[in-house]
């Protein structure tokens, strides 16, 4: 395992919340399978002092009041949507893999490059005009950020910011989810 450590990071928190992220991601070589290399943030989320700057940030840079809850996307999302809906005061809802709620649920199937997956949001998730920070901790291809974006604006929220942690720009995510806007706060 390796750092993703550089002096020359980037991300639209400016290059110090970048470096912030960057110091506590750890390159992990082929997982899941062979030729993937694989994003770890869990050195970032057991930080504490660190993980507290970065939730900050996030806050700071949307704003207290531009949210009324604050989506997390599975798994990884549900930390940092927790830890942004006890900053703030606000709401928490996950946004699940198919089959894992318990109540009625609206769902969204999609293509990944290895199958198909289903997400899922409970039907009374938000009520008319919600506004919904959506996080999660990598985008990648945007896939499974543009099936929740989806999935919440048709259970009847209103998406006022997408956040992640890191953001693989070399594979064209932020323009697969044109027009709504995507911070990152690494891009590598």
């Amino acid at each position: 395992m390796t750092e993703t450590h550089s002096t020359a990071a980037r991300g639209d928190s400016g290059p110090e919340a970048a470096r912030l992220v960057a110091s506590r991601v750890l390159d992990v070589p082929d997982f899941p399978k062979p030729g993937v290399l694989f994003k770890d943030l869990m050195p970032l989320f057991a930080d504490g002092r660190v993980f507290r700057e970065v939730i900050d940030g996030i806050v700071a840079y949307h704003g207290r009041d531009s949210f009324d809850v604050v989506v997390g996307i599975e798994a990884r999302g549900f930390v940092v949507a927790a830890a942004i809906a006890y900053a703030t005061g606000v709401g928490v809802v996950p946004v699940r893999k198919a089959g894992k709620l318990p109540r009625p649920a609206h769902s969204v199937s999609y293509a990944l490059e290895y199958g198909e997956a289903t997400l899922e949001v409970h039907e009374d998730a938000f009520t008319a005009g919600h506004r919904v920070l959506v996080v999660d901790d990598v985008l990648a291809t945007g896939g499974t950020a543009e099936a929740t974006l989806d999935l919440v604006e048709r259970a009847g929220g209103t998406v006022s910011g997408f956040t992640v942690l890191l953001e693989l720009g070399f594979l064209g995510a932020r323009e697969r989810l044109a027009p709504r806007p995507v911070h990152a706060l690494l891009t590598v």
